[in-house]
């Protein structure tokens, strides 16, 4: 046998030493090791938004031209439009995991199919609403709609058929 030297250092190795201790099968897991950063724009401090919006719009742009997206579905003021945030975040952080160097090959098909689901949503989550000038829409305010002694006393129960076996019928039989 002859000792040969070790094969030179690989660059993918980075990549796998990055991914040390990443399971793929835990769907729970931190993206970060795709390199996806998911946004949650409901608790995004501030010292961190000018960065999520600049990532955000930079794709919006990409994609709304890539994929001939129309204004009539994302316009130019979709950023006013929390819906169409929450539309477009989404499949922003699930274009850069499925085109991520580390993707098995099912990514992009996998995205475009969720792309055919999502674009539904964005026609509903926009729907023309700023079609002569942008006319921001109050939110829905839960603020004195609820009963809170209603409340109070609904909570203290499940409201389950407890008098329902799981996986049981209770239904008569026919004779």
């Amino acid at each position: 046998m002859t000792d040969l030297p070790p094969p030179p250092p690989d660059p993918d190795d980075d990549i796998a030493n990055d991914m040390t201790g990443h399971d793929p099968t835990n769907r729970y897991g931190p993206s970060d090791p795709l390199g996806a950063h998911i946004i949650n724009w409901r608790s995004l401090p501030d010292h961190k938004a000018r960065a999520a919006w600049n990532a955000l719009r930079a794709w919006v742009e990409w994609f709304t031209v890539r994929y001939r997206i129309s204004e009539s579905v994302v316009p130019p003021c979709w950023y006013k439009h929390g819906q169409l945030v929450e539309e477009l975040s989404a499949l922003h952080t699930a274009h850069v995991v499925a085109f991520d160097t580390t993707d098995s090959g099912y990514g992009p098909i996998g995205w475009h199919e969720r792309l055919s689901l999502a674009l539904p949503r964005l026609n509903k989550a926009y729907s023309g609403g700023c079609a002569r000038g942008h006319d921001a829409r109050s939110p829905r305010s839960w603020e004195g709609t609820v009963d809170e002694q209603e409340w109070d006393a609904w909570t203290r129960q499940a409201h389950a058929h407890r008098d329902t076996t799981p996986g049981v019928s209770h239904r008569k039989e026919e004779e």
